[in-house]
């Protein structure tokens, strides 16, 4: 089997092609391609598959890919701890080939050997790598690097060619490649000698000048020394050949000679001589983290990519830019002879100035050797002979703390193969040509390896969970790493249980985090005061806002302006990294920042004016829920709404999709305005917010989120003796804890809620408190129970007219049929609920597909099972529901086991419960592991089958839930006996019979017979 990545991702076997399968798998096989034989995580291939923006199901996603890969190229795909590996032959990838020619060339000590080898490196390509992903991430991360090595190959492969005089083939080869990257001046510079050294003086002069054009209108800029030299010397020589070209075969840097020619002699004109100096700061031993942003600054500094490059590192105060900018420096020492400078701008530097950069351009020049008497004096003057100086030479300069685009353009080199690197805390984000970096915070594990570093790793691993909450408590901040971890080594005593309780202490965790004259709080407001009044009024509010994130329109409640306005406002403090925008028109603070803004606007905002803003944004929350909710479903509850101050701007919804993108965007600030509200005595504004959202945190598993939220509504509501909301956050908790697995729980408080509704007259909370009870009942096995609830709410739909209440009540009771093996009336149910469901009607939609394609299994016809599975699935994907979705799931997996394939079944399987598990969705464990011990069973993993069905019967036994308990003994009371004691299969299947029977489901026929057989009965 051989693969390709260097085009279209692909795969052959014996010359002919291997299906790879959609976008999704070809991403994922091409990135374990890449890295054949070694790990590949889960969360880089999520970052490859979805850029910044994974969707909860992203596991499972990748699992299933994964799993299909594996049917088409078997034994080929391993998992490992993390992730998972390529088990390929290097040289059966296009990729590894291609690298292996090109180091072979590079060390062929012969050019015809050489150009032989370049040749063969560049035939592995077949066009773009990787293209037909569609993943933005990969693009950047992988594709531009590879592209830069194609680029270099070429490049070599000319250069080797024109030493060997190969002139048709270098104009053949690089005509059309020119006109695909223009601003490749060294290609540009081979294919004109090429064409003047093969006779074709006006062809290589039409080639300049068309060169020039391109590059006049393009970058404003004429072509390299080089180009221009060359251009003279034709236009000089008009009979004899130019320069030949001396060829390093490692393929550096190459510059003409001066050779002498019947017409005269060409020489080259040299830059002034500088003297090689190293200004760097010490680099820091213990430089831990930002893997990837040093890497690509590495691979970019160690490449000839035939022009001036820069870096600008940009990231809040703190985020360790100079840290990250000094340390690559130090890498990259070898790669730069001619000199590696280091200027301190002081772009926020307290009592310093900003160095200007008639300044800089002074230290500069004194750095490569001119005499400060030769120094001009204007800037003008100054940076064009500093470029001068750096011209044909290799030099990396750092401008460290830059301020503003004007300070730094003069200092920028024009010299190919010169490299600059700026840190600023502005975005500077019209720097020509420069690659940007944009530095976040560490996450935990890389807070914790720096931690290890400081302070040694054993006192880290000693105290790891409290280590992990002071890492999350100093938000990732570099420099608040640092100085915690300074203090603990000047007090060795000072465990992270201690460190961890004084930073909890809002009122002193910026004193903690100050030392030796470094401090978070003094790096802020060094931010703080550059800002003008009006960007300083708007952080301070922002600091104020209810919850960790805001949207445009919320800022527009908070800062009462226009979205226009509020806009430019937010852009202004995101461009100085005192805010960050994660997704379009989203913001939120660093926690650290976020925590000094509050601490500020606290000390110089009117109190009124904060609590009038933190009101405004609250209510804005309230009525964009009660929109939103209006989307999610049928409302369970008629009651006035209470009236909210609207503004004009407000962001209008007209999908259900656009309302769970709102909800999901803001589903944690919620939870703040409910307490917002509580807190300030507005009862009826929480309970009714608590009502708007619970569907949505319903349909996400955010069951702990969804209590939490109840329980603040349900507590205010009390308080006032608020009858109408006490009974509505009691069905909303009832829910919650059903979600959550504590149906006994869930049972009681539905109970209260339903003796509150009827006494207040609410029809439509008994129908409500009716349908949530009969989900309860059916969980613990009270089938019939949960029957009665169900006639009771289908009778009210069926009344009132309500349609979408009608398929979702025949759709439970065509569940309970299911369960009770009366598989014909189950179809019945389903297929009148399928009749009388419109088109716009979801939610219930994916559990009518689950039951139809289960019942189908169950009845033989799997084509139909199938196919009514995977439409559940896709539903569930549609309307946002993780809880349809592992039900759907393990639906599908136990349709591909008794369509035989076991190994897919076992990952199905899995991929349900670890969308469970992701989601806090636990109330299907029991069910989804007593399938799996059954699936495992099938394929004589006895063992397996065994620790499944047991762990479904602890689940069972703690929640309560009779019918998984009797699944998981039958599991474990039919397994062979080597795998469990004869008595106890015995015990296990008398005590199975006895539950199915009081339950009255057919498994107790099932259970009675293994029992009659384990027994020897006749």
């Amino acid at each position: 089997m051989e693969f390709g990545v260097l085009g279209p991702i692909s795969a052959w076997s014996e010359g002919e092609a291997v299906p790879v399968g959609g976008p999704r798998q070809r991403c994922v096989l091409g990135a374990l391609l890449v890295d054949v034989g070694k790990e590949v995580t889960v969360e880089r291939l999520i970052d490859y598959l979805w850029d910044d923006d994974p969707p909860r199901t992203a596991r499972s996603v990748i699992q299933v890919q994964i799993s299909h890969l594996r049917r088409s190229f078997p034994d080929v795909i391993q998992t490992t701890a993390g992730g998972y590996l390529a088990k390929v032959d290097p040289s059966k990838v296009d990729l590894h080939r291609f690298r292996d020619l090109v180091a072979r060339a590079q060390s062929s000590g012969d050019p015809a050997e050489a150009v032989v080898l370049w040749n063969s490196a560049l035939s592995c390509w077949r066009g773009q790598p990787f293209s037909g992903t569609g993943s933005d991430h990969l693009w950047y991360s992988v594709c531009r690097p590879l592209i830069e090595e194609r680029w270099a190959a070429v490049t070599a492969w000319a250069e080797c060619a024109f030493s060997l005089h190969l002139y048709s083939e270098i104009i053949t080869r690089l005509t059309p490649l020119v006109r695909e990257d223009p601003l490749r001046e060294r290609l540009h510079y081979l294919l004109i000698a090429a064409l003047y050294r093969s006779g074709q003086r006006a062809s290589a002069l039409t080639e300049f000048h068309e060169t020039r054009k391109h590059l006049a209108e393009e970058l404003g800029v004429d072509p390299s020394p080089d180009v221009i030299e060359l251009h003279e010397r034709i236009l000089k020589d008009a009979d004899a050949g130019i320069v030949k070209p001396a060829i390093s075969v490692d393929g550096g840097d190459l510059r003409p000679d001066s050779v002498s020619s019947d017409t005269g002699s060409i020489s080259e004109e040299r830059s002034p001589e500088i003297v090689p100096r190293n200004d760097l700061p010490r680099d820091i031993p213990d430089f831990t983290g930002r893997d990837h942003a040093l890497q690509e600054l590495l691979d970019i500094g160690r490449q000839d990519t035939g022009r001036s490059d820069v870096f600008v590192i940009t990231g809040p105060g703190g985020a360790g830019k100079t840290t990250l900018a000094v340390h690559s420096a130090h890498q990259l020492v070898e790669h730069y002879p001619d000199g590696q400078l280091f200027v301190d701008l002081y772009g926020y530097t307290v009592d310093q100035k900003p160095l200007e950069a008639v300044a800089a351009l002074g230290i500069l020049l004194r750095a490569v050797g001119v005499e400060p008497d030769a120094i001009p004096d204007s800037v003008d003057e100054r940076s064009a002979l500093w470029r001068a100086m750096l011209a044909g030479k290799r030099v990396l300069v750092v401008l460290d703390n830059a301020y503003s685009l004007a300070q730094v353009s003069p200092l920028l080199s024009a010299a190919p193969g010169s490299l600059t690197l700026v840190t600023s805390r502005h975005d500077l984000a019209i720097v020509s040509g420069a690659r940007y970096i944009s530095l976040g915070m560490l996450d935990e594990e890389s807070s914790l390896q720096l931690f290890s570093a400081m302070v040694g790793s054993d006192r880290v691993k000693q105290e790891s969970e409290q280590a992990q909450s002071v890492a999350r408590l100093c938000g990732g901040l570099p420099l608040a790493i640092r100085i915690v971890g300074g203090r603990m080594l000047s007090r060795p005593r000072w465990t992270f249980a201690h460190v961890d309780q004084r930073l909890r202490e809002h009122q002193r965790r910026f004193r903690e985090l100050r030392v030796d004259g470094q401090s978070v709080e003094a790096v802020f407001e060094l931010s703080y005061q550059s800002l003008n009044e009006v960007q300083q009024r708007t952080f301070l509010y922002i600091g104020m806002m209810i919850g960790s994130s805001l949207d445009l329109h919320g800022a527009t409640a908070l800062l009462e302006c226009e979205p226009p306005e509020a806009d430019d406002l937010l852009q202004e403090l995101v461009s100085v990294c005192l805010l960050e925008e994660p997704v379009v028109d989203v913001y939120r603070f660093h926690d650290l920042i976020g925590a000094y803004a509050r601490q500020k606007a606290l000390a110089l905002l009117p109190k009124d004016d904060v609590e009038a803003a933190r009101r405004r944004m609250s209510e804005h929350y309230l009525d964009m829920s009660q929109c939103a909710a209006d989307f999610m479903g049928p409302r369970g509850h008629n009651y006035e709404r209470v009236e909210t101050t609207v503004s004009r701007y407000r962001k209008e919804l007209a999908t259900r999709a656009e309302a769970v993108a709102w909800f999901d965007v803001h589903q944690e600030n919620l939870v703040h305005a409910v307490d917002f509200f509580a807190s300030s005595g507005a009862g009826d504004e929480s309970w009714q917010l608590a009502d708007a959202i619970w569907r949505f945190y319903a349909f996400q598993g955010r069951t702990e989120l969804l209590i939490s939220i109840q329980e603040k509504a349900l507590d205010i509501s009390r308080a006032q003796d608020n009858e109408r909301g006490s009974a509505i956050t009691l069905i909303g908790l009832g829910i919650s804890h059903c979600l959550a697995g504590r149906f006994e729980l869930s049972i009681r408080l539905l109970t209260d809620a339903l003796d509150i509704v009827t006494r207040i007259g609410d029809e439509r909370g008994e129908v409500r408190a009716y349908g949530n009870l009969s989900m309860a009942y059916e969980r613990i096995g009270r089938f019939h129970d949960a029957l009665s609830c169900m006639w009771k709410v289908l009778e009210h739909a069926v009344s009132v007219a309500d349609r979408e209440l009608e398929v979702m009540q025949r759709t439970n009771i065509a569940l309970i049929y299911q369960m009770l093996g009366d598989y014909p009336k189950a179809v019945e149910f389903c297929e009148i609920a399928l009749r009388i469901q419109s088109d716009d009607q979801s939610d219930g939609g994916s559990d009518l597909l689950r039951i139809l394609g289960e019942v189908k299994v169950a009845t033989g016809d799997l084509d139909e099972g199938f196919r009514h599975l995977e439409q559940s699935l896709k539903t569930a994907h549609l309307v946002g529901s993780q809880a349809q979705e592992l039900y759907a799931r393990n639906g599908l997996a136990v349709a591909l086991r008794e369509s035989g394939d076991l190994d897919a079944a076992i990952d199905a399987h899995h991929a349900a419960l670890e969308v469970g598990e992701a989601s806090a969705q636990h109330s299907g464990d029991a069910e989804i592991l007593n399938e799996l011990g059954v699936t495992y069973a099938r394929a004589c993993r006895y063992e397996e089958s065994r620790d499944s069905h047991v762990r479904a019967l602890d689940l069972a036994r703690e929640r309560k839930e009779r019918y998984a308990e009797g699944r998981a003994l039958l599991g474990l009371g039919t397994l062979p006996p080597d795998t469990i004691d004869r008595e106890l299969a015995i015990d296990h299947l008398t005590t199975a019979a006895r539950i199915f029977a009081d339950l009255g489901v057919p498994e107790a026929d099932t259970a009675q017979a293994e029992l009659h057989h384990l027994r020897g009965d006749a």
